[in-house]
């Protein structure tokens, strides 16, 4: 700390009943420790994490937070404050053995990532600083919820509720921590982060992670971020300037982040040796700072209890958590049966058919019902499900970059807004209000990673990532995050999340970083959904399944589709739903099947048909649906024509035509008279020139070819 912290009189600041409290917490943090450790050593756990030397701040806020009434994104070290909430020993030991009745991922998870709706403790993930942006997500709750219609499904909320988010200061090197900070401080959400600092991201000192080396000097020039150091190690001052923190961040005025100076008194976890990268002076050094032993003496010195009451304090302890153990251990392991178990939500019943690749959404199709025959682009479509969906249900919120109508609103007293780079969302801003339809700072990870919190508390956002190109920076809050938090919770929590994102190329000038395909890298997510519609009606459908879906699902939507004529359908109405898992025949033939998508849709057709006329008869087989895909309507084609042409956007290689040539080839070889054969981009980049686009991508000529060698093979 820059400055010596002032020592402060532990009975002056707390009464008894809440410095034995406080003891105790930290006591069975440690006694858990040390049996984590015993476990591993007899091979009856798998992995060890210690929160030994962080006991004193995080007892500090199990004083001062409100268990099952603020909400909690803590990270794998808050063991104490993970008791202090609630938490039993006994759950902690079953998922340090990664034991069937883990309450928080039934086995799923690393010690230490618990999760319990009750206590609104959200489930963790290991990777560092995640936690951030989901947090601060849940914060926006607060913000926007009292502005929703009316309704029972609408979020709770309490006018002082706060989120804690908590991290090691190594996490806070990480991107996303700086983008968390920058969308609490724009809104002024109540969002508590508390930093323990250690000095050490498992070997590397804090001096080469942080500017300054010190967290507290280098952030206290952010406006509108109050930032409070305090010993962590001491229990009164940790409760004295946390409580300030906390009073401020009730008040409404903005987050703070309390940068909480503590000691780390083991190697990083099991598998690290921290005498490989540390001298020994320094590692007796922090022994001497051991915040439990320096309670202890406070405690003994002030007269709050004698020798004889703290080591039956201990024994009470030890005690408590042996027999933790040996409940634990009579638990079963988790079940292989299981491990399938609430990748997805529940399907419907009854079912009719049978997916590959995901839990079914639907058992049958909505069928068009509407007077309104007149036909719609897919923008169109897709803007008019929009609306209808938010009329529907009062917890939708769309955001993302530029999609309002103006941020400013007294702009659109003499401006039609923008509503989109491709005008998707115009004029909704205006029809439901900024609080339901709102402009996101540019970055794509924040903008995921709060959808993930406000999902995970009630609310269902649709979010628009602005090109496909631009979708990386929210990877990690994809795979790690989103598409496995029911998973990961064994079902506790989830995140039904719409990512509408426009995607490919055909455009003739999009170039490198506006053309992209590769929706085959994100059907590696387990339990997200991938859908890409060739028409409005499609669009309609698809999009209407996935708003009511209660997984994430990737929308994508084809830029050079939005307003081509022959994407036109007319409006199926506003009960109008395609399952997942259901492709479409959209040209019956005898002689070769090509199963496609997108964009690629139209152009197989236009090949099929000038194939026709050299005799030969091609089925299209539209997928709609990428991931589940209809593998029964793929089968059952290629049956009739013994002849497979997969034709996608993207690269062939490892993508979305290799499964399903794979797959193919696998169970339908004896039904083939010719190799299956994949068709695709160019390995390149879309270049901007248009000569080079049209040489990189697929062209009706392109499919006509191929489909016409694989005939005659």
């Amino acid at each position: 700390m820059d400055t010596p912290p002032q020592v402060v009189s532990l009975s002056g600041v707390l009464d008894k009943r809440d410095l034995l409290r406080a003891l105790r917490w930290m006591l069975l943090s440690r006694e858990i420790d040390e049996a984590e450790t015993r476990l591993f050593r007899q091979q009856k756990a798998h992995f060890a994490v210690s929160a030994s030397g962080h006991e004193a701040i995080q007892a500090a806020a199990g004083l001062l937070l409100r268990p099952g009434r603020d909400w909690f994104f803590p990270y794998y070290r808050d063991r104490t404050l993970a008791l202090a909430l609630g938490l039993s020993p006994e759950s902690m030991l079953l998922q340090a053995m990664a034991l069937a009745d883990d309450p928080f991922s039934v086995g799923r998870q690393m010690p230490c990532h618990w999760a319990d709706p009750a206590l609104k403790i959200v489930s963790q993930s290991s990777p560092t600083g995640t936690q951030f942006l989901p947090a601060v997500g849940a914060a926006d709750v607060r913000r926007l919820a009292p502005h929703l219609p009316p309704g029972d499904d609408r979020p709770e909320w309490e006018d002082d509720e706060l989120v804690y988010v908590s991290s090691g200061e190594g996490s806070t090197s990480q991107g996303e921590f700086f983008e968390a900070l920058n969308a609490a401080i724009l809104n002024r959400l109540p969002v508590l982060f508390v930093i323990q600092d250690n000095k050490y991201a498992i070997s590397v000192p804090v001096e080469f992670q942080t500017p300054t080396g010190s967290l507290s000097r280098y952030l206290r020039g952010l406006a509108g971020l109050r930032v409070v150091e305090t010993d962590g190690l001491d229990l009164a001052r940790s409760y004295l300037d946390l409580s300030r923190a906390v009073q401020e961040v009730r008040s409404g005025r903005g987050p703070v982040l309390v940068h909480a100076h503590v000691v780390r008194l083991g190697s990083h976890s099991n598998s690290d040796d921290q005498a490989s990268y540390r001298l020994r002076a320094e590692i007796e050094q922090e022994k001497s700072q051991d915040p439990i032993a320096l309670l202890e003496t406070r405690l003994l010195g002030e007269g709050v209890l004698n020798d004889r009451e703290l080591e039956a304090f201990y024994d009470d302890v030890r005690e408590e958590v042996r027999q933790a153990v040996l409940k634990a251990e009579k638990s079963p392991q988790p079940d292989p049966v299981t491990l399938e178990d609430h990748l997805y939500a529940p399907a419907p019943e009854p079912l009719t058919l049978n997916h590959t690749g995901g839990a079914p959404t639907n058992s049958v199709v909505t069928l068009p019902e509407s007077d309104d025959s007149r036909p719609v682009t897919i923008v169109e479509g897709i803007r008019e499900t929009l609306a209808t969906e938010m009329e529907r249900d009062p917890r939708i919120v769309m955001f993302g970059e530029d999609i309002a109508d103006a941020s400013r609103k007294e702009v659109l007293q003499e401006s039609k807004g923008k509503g989109g780079v491709f005008k998707v969302t115009e004029g909704l801003q205006r029809r439901f209000g900024e609080h339901r339809v709102f402009n996101s700072p540019l970055a794509e990870a924040a903008i995921l990673g709060r959808a993930i919190g406000m999902a995970a508390r009630g609310l269902r956002p649709i979010v628009e990532i602005q090109f496909f190109d631009y979708i990386w920076p929210a990877m990690m809050q994809i795979r790690n995050e989103l598409s496995i938090m029911r998973w990961r919770s064994g079902g506790l929590f989830s995140a039904p999340v719409v990512m509408r994102v426009p995607t490919g190329g055909y455009l003739r000038g999009g170039g490198p970083y506006h053309s992209q395909s590769a929706e085959g890298i994100f059907c590696q997510c387990p339990g997200l959904y991938v859908v890409m519609p060739s028409n409005a009606e499609d669009a309609v459908g698809l999009l209407r399944t996935a708003i009511r879906c209660a997984d994430p699902v990737l929308f994508l939507e084809h830029k050079h589709l939005y307003r081509q004529p022959y994407a036109r359908r007319p409006y199926p109405g506003s009960r109008y739903q395609v399952p997942f898992g259901m492709a479409e025949v959209v040209r019956d033939g005898r002689d070769l099947t090509i199963v496609t998508y997108g964009a690629l849709v139209h152009r197989s057709v236009v090949a099929a048909r000038r194939l026709a006329e050299e005799g030969l008869e091609v089925e299209v087989i539209d997928l709609r649906s990428i991931k589940p895909y209809d593998f029964e309507t793929v089968a059952a084609s290629v049956k009739r024509t013994s002849r497979l042409l997969v034709v996608t956007e993207e690269s062939p290689v490892f993508g979305v035509g290799a499964e399903i040539a794979a797959r193919v080839s696998d169970e339908l070889f004896l039904d083939l008279d010719a190799p299956v054969r994949r068709f695709g981009a160019k390995e390149v980049p879309v270049a901007f020139s248009p000569t080079l686009e049209e040489a990189t991508l697929p062209q009706i000529d392109d499919v006509q070819r191929v489909a016409r060698e694989l005939a005659q093979f």
